[in-house]
């Protein structure tokens, strides 16, 4: 199947992607600290598939301490075409009951940036980018994941706002009541800046969400507790899993182009002859496009 190299992160829940034909461990390093581990690459039906555990082998990192532009950047590296997320998340909706899946399409950030692995742009320092983002998700990968979902058994809500915090401590009952009145459906701690930078590297990025949860807006006497979560986390993983092997099928045989895909075509501001010779060569990657008219580092 020409052209589709999907990107999995999978988040808790699902710390390995299950079965892949000619399955590699490899090790990437990456111009941006330490990724939260090896990569997994091999191929589903055909469709070559990269998976990384986004909080590490045994889940040793937090949501504030994954390296995310790491992340992006190893499977920048690994020559990925789109990137599927796969979160826990709770949910600020009765109608997005434990157990379902949300495939989301909008994306409110309440994280802090820049603390432990929170940097939100690969840009900035000798080389300034503006990427679009009102629409964080790609509808085309969106769709296709959502479907496969489905097909996978699963219970799909199409659409749905999630709110990231910063974490790792669940919100307040006050919190929880004020992201549902900003029109949040789900919440979760990982998607920030991940989508952000996904887009700097010309990812098309989607998410699907296990709810595995209600947070705590539904009453007085319930809270968030981890081995409940912990439990509908297990329950989820196998679904999660056959969805990729149903997305494999899905894909269309050839990948068409995704705006997404030249998006830093009009966001570089920085005119090129004052770019940072420095800067450029971190960027090998993540600009891989664009890496001919970098300037040459002087002998």
């Amino acid at each position: 199947m020409s052209g589709w190299h999907i990107g999995v992160i999978g988040g808790s829940g699902l710390y390995d992607p299950g079965a892949l034909d000619d399955a590699q461990e490899i090790a990437v390093e990456s111009p941006f600290g330490q990724p939260s581990g090896p990569i997994t690459t091999g191929t589903l039906g055909g469709v070559k598939f990269t998976f990384i555990a986004r909080h590490g082998a045994g889940h040793v990192l937090s949501p504030s301490h994954v390296n995310f532009r790491a992340n992006i950047d190893v499977l920048k590296r690994a020559g990925v075409t789109d990137v599927l997320a796969i979160s826990a998340i709770g949910s600020l909706r009765e109608e997005m009951a434990p157990g379902s899946f949300v495939a989301v399409d909008q994306l409110i950030d309440r994280t802090v940036g820049g603390s432990g692995g929170r940097e939100r742009s690969f840009f900035g320092d000798g080389i300034v980018a503006h990427v679009p983002l009102a629409d964080p998700v790609c509808p085309r990968l969106s769709d296709l994941a959502a479907a496969a979902a489905e097909k996978a058994g699963a219970t799909v809500h199409r659409g749905g706002t999630y709110v990231a915090i910063e974490g790792p401590q669940f919100s307040t009952r006050a919190e929880s009541h004020l992201y549902r009145q900003w029109g949040a459906d789900v919440i979760g701690m990982t998607a920030m800046p991940e989508a952000r930078l996904a887009r700097e590297a010309e990812l098309p990025y989607a998410l699907v969400g296990m709810v595995t949860d209600y947070d705590c807006w539904r009453d007085a006497a319930e809270d968030v507790d981890v081995a409940d979560i912990v439990r509908v986390m297990g329950e989820n993983a196998d679904k999660a899993r056959a969805l990729l092997t149903e997305l494999a099928a899905a894909l269309p045989p050839e990948r068409t182009a995704s705006p997404i895909d030249t998006v830093l075509d009009t966001a570089i501001i920085t005119p090129r002859e004052k770019w940072s010779t420095e800067a450029a060569l971190k960027l090998d990657a993540v600009a891989r496009r664009l890496v001919d008219f970098f300037p040459k580092a002087k002998d």
